[in-house]
């Protein structure tokens, strides 16, 4: 697909998979990233066993805009231009869950990481649904730049690979907890924070 121009066929399709419950590859503004709705309890199990992850290790979640997130979390109004300022971007904002995140997907002491990424893609994949935000790898093993490298380290069939070729990064997102006094980067990633 190209990733500047993606064809809403093939997008409602994978939107489609989301919804009943499959698994896809998806192309960020960092990483490739393992899709699950998060609403499909299966679907979340399957991507916790496709990866080799803890169970108790919480997972981030990709939205489709900046205006979804206060639909799933907190933001504290100190942060709102911070959010504003770095979204769409390679960051994830840690924030407190509010009641929508359901009770089976884990999250760490009631926070959640969000990602608003710049890829098109996966923005308009979430805009139903908030998917999974993990990238495509076995847990502890490194980051792959393309599906069929990626397809060969996890060594499972998914239902749908959106492949936009090499990503031009592989470097995570930047993790910045934001339910503290003070701003934590707790990943320094490919995002460069900007504060202003």
């Amino acid at each position: 697909m190209n990733p500047d121009d993606p064809d809403p066929t093939l997008l409602n399709e994978a939107i489609n998979i989301l919804s009943d419950g499959g698994i896809i590859i998806y192309p960020t503004d960092t990483l490739y990233g393992l899709g699950a709705n998060i609403y499909n309890k299966k679907a979340i199990r399957n991507i916790y066993n496709i990866k080799g992850r803890d169970k108790n290790k919480p997972m981030s979640v990709c939205v489709s805009s900046i205006e979804v997130i206060s639909l799933i979390a907190n933001i504290p109004s100190e942060y709102k231009n911070l959010i504003m300022n770095n979204l769409p971007g390679p960051f994830t904002f840690i924030l407190s869950k509010n009641s929508s995140i359901p009770y089976y997907f884990m999250t760490n002491n009631g926070k959640i990481g969000i990602r608003v990424p710049k890829s098109e893609i996966a923005r308009k994949l979430s805009h139903i649904f908030p998917i999974t935000a993990t990238s495509a790898n076995l847990s502890g093993k490194e980051a792959l730049r393309t599906p069929k490298e990626i397809a060969n380290q996890l060594n499972v069939d998914v239902d749908l690979v959106i492949d936009v070729g090499p990503l031009g990064s592989n470097s995570p997102s930047t993790v910045v907890d934001l339910t503290t006094k003070e701003i934590k980067i707790l990943r320094q990633g490919s995002g460069h924070l900007s504060h202003v």
